[in-house]
């Protein structure tokens, strides 16, 4: 005697999947499992309102011939905020901004606009004086102007074209 279940399906008219179940009931299920993904996933993205969000911002790397312009998009930030540290081979940018006259309201249900982190490390396509970078800020452009250790000399050479 077959169960319950089959001869349900056996009954049904409506065409079947692989796993035997109706068609009509797997719009419902899939909807509903979608939904149920989404809020899963959702949940993960939202953070705590105590953790800031922290961004890898964009930068810009230039070789001027003697020294290295490395500009860099820190918007909101003042330069009381940057933690800049230099190495012979790298960059360590670490920024926060956080809007103090808004933190003592406790009553947010969704708080993403007034604490923001930044940090990037930029690995340096040639050594340089760490002791001898100037930083700028201006317009919410962090730039740094780093003096290499062995400025290459741009040799010009005139070829013929054959």
């Amino acid at each position: 005697m077959p169960n319950n279940k089959q001869s349900l399906l056996r009954k049904s008219k409506a065409p079947t999947q692989f796993w035997n179940m109706p068609l009509m009931f797997n719009d419902l299920l899939s909807d509903n499992l979608g939904m149920d993904f989404e809020k899963f996933f959702n949940h993960f993205h939202a953070r705590p309102l105590f953790f800031p969000r922290t961004i890898s911002t964009s930068c810009d790397i230039e070789d001027l011939g003697k020294e290295l312009l490395v500009k860099v998009d820190l918007p909101g930030v003042t330069k009381k905020d940057i933690k800049l540290d230099i190495s012979e081979n790298s960059i360590e940018i670490s920024a926060e901004h956080k809007d103090e006259s808004k933190s003592k309201r406790k009553n947010f249900l969704k708080k993403e606009r007034t604490e923001l982190s930044y940090y990037r490390v930029l690995p340096l396509p040639v050594k340089v004086l760490s002791v001898k970078a100037k930083a700028k800020l201006s317009d919410g452009i962090l730039s740094i102007t780093l003096p290499k250790v062995n400025p290459t000399k741009q040799k010009k050479k005139s070829i013929q074209v054959e």
